[in-house]
């Protein structure tokens, strides 16, 4: 039975599901309909983009550490981002990023999940204009999500989000759904904040 989340929360996933081995970070949006007017410009579609951010004692050290549209797999094979999603439309997830955390090198004690918006600024875009975001792990094994985050905030300016992290404490893998918007232009930007 999968666990639906408030902004703060932590739960154990190797508690959840015993012998967990990979998990499916799910993540979707849709954009919110704008009023057109015969004069309006046509807005641009909104292009979300996921990326995991591989992190050693808390800090990012290498920059392929960070798995994203353009790096699909983690030089370690155990992070992989399933490809970029343009538009947002559809029903499910938008995008999927593959962790195999029984294969995580033990350096790495946390992978914070973010999302940035493509060219932001130039196409004045936030996440103000988007809706139904949320984030969910899913057992790969069998399918079955685990827990969800539905992101219910104001996010009106905000040009980036960090959904939510998994990390490693006591020996097991946890998820702590964050939700925190920033304004940080670009995903180049938001790394520098784990630095």
């Amino acid at each position: 039975m999968s666990i639906s989340l408030q902004k703060g929360q932590k739960v154990s996933l190797t508690k959840e599901a015993a012998g967990l081995s990979r998990v499916v970070v799910g993540l979707g949006w849709d954009e919110v309909k704008q009023k057109k007017g015969l004069f309006a410009p046509k807005p641009q579609p909104i292009d979300c983009d996921a990326s995991a951010i591989l992190l050693v004692n808390g800090k990012l050290v290498d920059n392929r550490d960070v798995v994203y549209y353009g790096n699909l797999n983690h030089m370690t094979g155990t992070v992989m981002h399933m490809g970029d999603n343009l538009t947002g439309a559809g029903e499910g997830d938008d995008e999927q990023i593959v962790v195999d955390l029984s294969r995580v090198p033990n350096q790495y004690d946390r992978i914070v999940i973010v999302v940035t918006i493509y060219q932001a600024l130039q196409r004045k875009q936030h996440f103000g204009l988007i809706e139904n975001a949320f984030i969910r792990l899913v057992n790969a094994a069998n399918n079955t999500e685990m827990c969800k985050y539905n992101l219910s905030e104001n996010y009106s300016g905000m040009t980036a989000m960090i959904f939510g992290e998994i990390y490693r404490h006591g020996g097991e893998w946890k998820f702590n759904a964050i939700g925190q918007g920033t304004n940080d232009p670009g995903l180049g930007e938001l790394t520098r904040r784990y630095i």
